[in-house]
């Protein structure tokens, strides 16, 4: 699959650990700046429910504990925005690429990223994020242990992704306030917006 030309909308990966915040930050962003917003775990709910041939491979996958292949997420990302290209000022990918090989294949199969926006919190703070937001939902999954091992596995895979692109990295300090965080974010994401409306204009 041919890269598809989007030089007019700005494609941002939008990384965080589990209790970073980023959802938080992703719905400022969508209010200010109308990017579309797309997450895999969204898209491949989606498509389940779609109850395409697609869907009754994921649904076997899925129930059997694996992990979905990256071609087939891949796929259902391109799909996802070349379908909303026409009416997009720039798209959001929340939480992928979770490894580097999905980033090198991203870019490949979709359009290069414009912009990585890491939201960075100590192991300690995700941690105790993670138990409060337990305690509140009464969810039994998330106990010290588990949350620890996730933490683990997303760190671990994370940081190769971020060492593969330093020149389009951006990191935030996750532990300041909602408010301190999107203020950095607009630093980061009103040059972009303004240059790629000008490319648009022309």
């Amino acid at each position: 699959m041919p890269p598809v030309n989007f030089a007019d909308k700005p494609i941002v990966w939008i990384l965080g650990g589990p209790g970073s915040g980023k959802g938080t930050q992703c719905e400022k962003i969508i209010a200010k700046y109308g990017f579309t917003h797309l997450s895999t775990g969204d898209l491949l709910r989606a498509e389940v429910k779609s109850g395409s041939d697609r869907a009754k491979n994921l649904t076997t996958i899925m129930e059997q504990g694996q992990l979905v292949p990256n071609n087939v997420v891949l796929d259902l990302l391109k799909e996802a925005i070349e379908a909303r290209a026409a009416g997009a000022n720039g798209f959001l990918i929340d939480g992928y690429p979770r490894e580097k090989s999905q980033g090198i294949e991203f870019e490949k199969a979709i359009s290069p990223v414009t912009v990585i926006i890491y939201f960075e919190a100590s192991s300690e703070t995700l941690t105790q994020r993670l138990l409060g937001r337990a305690l509140s939902s009464g969810r039994a999954d998330d106990n010290e242990e588990t949350i620890k091992l996730r933490l683990k596995t997303f760190l671990d895979n994370n940081q190769q992704v971020l060492d593969q692109y330093p020149d389009k990295l951006c990191r935030i300090n996750a532990e300041q306030s909602v408010d301190a965080i999107f203020s950095e974010v607009e630093k980061i994401l009103d040059p972009i917006t303004t240059s790629a409306s000008a490319v648009a204009a022309n």
